[in-house]
């Protein structure tokens, strides 16, 4: 494969256009236009549709491009290398859940970064976006999160991909709710006692080889009439504190983000559903000590709040 042809498919890509292109790589646009097509016949796949208005990927294209963003990424540090050294610079990625005990410890993480000059790159995302993240070396680590009974799918995945897979924790989810929501003042919550409020979910429910239907109506019952969905945990936080009505299930919260936002944290006894933490990377790659400084901060945040 032509990795100059490559570069060529990856700035049309973001730039949406040949003659943009052109103009960046300072190439003919017929000779970006045929390096393309010499690459689509090469790979037999149609990376871009072809329009009055430009060059849109197709989702075979979308898929290469995330793969040759890594490859491309990847020949760069090892010029670098090789041409100026070691990497002056540590770098550090994580994708993982929307988790308060995985941002804390993040943030006492943080704290320890003096001294040299470092990367870092932190992504709050759903398990298959975490997963498509490492498998295209864009991060390299990723806490995936998944219910126990679905385990075998996950694990089987992790397998198949080449990933190493350690938990992290278990556990089942709470509820969180607005101090001055009538839900608060409630002893013991039931199912039922939810039916007329508005519950705040993620709108990104995944299961490898699982039928999306299935893994709603597991994760998303439809004994709940109305629901906002939002990918974002701080707006999440932001609308539990307005608005009195509504309610979320999460992982545990720690006190003292529950204090900044006005919240309080009850459980739910008959929630038995238990849910799965865990650190995954390519079974290729070697932590380096900045990761595994990370590693232990996290599980001293576990420890503290679940």
């Amino acid at each position: 494969m032509n990795l100059l042809h490559m570069k060529h498919a990856l700035t049309v890509a973001k730039t949406g256009s040949l003659s943009s292109a052109s103009k960046i790589l300072l190439i003919a646009a017929p000779n970006i236009s045929r390096s393309i097509k010499e690459l689509e016949k090469e790979l037999g796949i149609t990376i871009f549709e072809r329009s009055q208005n430009g060059m849109t990927l197709t989702p075979e294209g979308e898929e290469f491009i995330n793969f040759a963003k890594g490859i491309l990424s990847q020949i760069d540090e090892v010029e670098k290398f090789y041409k100026t050294g070691a990497p002056k610079k540590q770098k550090f990625s994580i994708s993982v859940p929307r988790a308060c005990y995985i941002s804390e410890a993040f943030a006492n993480f943080s704290n320890k970064l003096s001294g040299s000059a470092v990367e870092v790159f932190y992504k709050e995302t759903n398990s298959q976006r975490t997963l498509h993240n490492l498998q295209n070396r864009e991060y390299t680590l990723g806490i995936i999160r998944y219910a126990e009974n679905y385990e075998k799918y996950f694990k089987s995945l992790l397998e198949e991909k080449g990933f190493v897979s350690k938990q992290i924790t278990e556990f089942t989810y709470s509820l969180i709710m607005s101090k001055e929501s009538p839900l608060a003042n409630k002893e013991n919550i039931t199912f039922n006692d939810l039916t007329d409020y508005i519950e705040i979910a993620h709108a990104d429910p995944y299961v490898p080889t699982v039928p999306l239907s299935k893994v709603v109506k597991e994760e998303l019952p439809d004994n709940i009439d109305r629901r906002i969905f939002i990918f974002e945990r701080a707006s999440q936080f932001d609308l539990l504190c307005t608005n009195k009505e509504t309610f979320m299930w999460v992982s545990p919260v720690p006190k003292a983000t529950l204090d900044r936002y006005g919240l309080v944290q009850k459980c739910c006894k008959e929630n038995k559903k238990v849910y799965k933490d865990v650190l995954i990377y390519r079974k290729d790659y070697k932590l380096t000590p900045l990761e595994n400084q990370f590693i232990e901060e996290l599980h001293r945040s576990r420890i503290r709040y679940i």
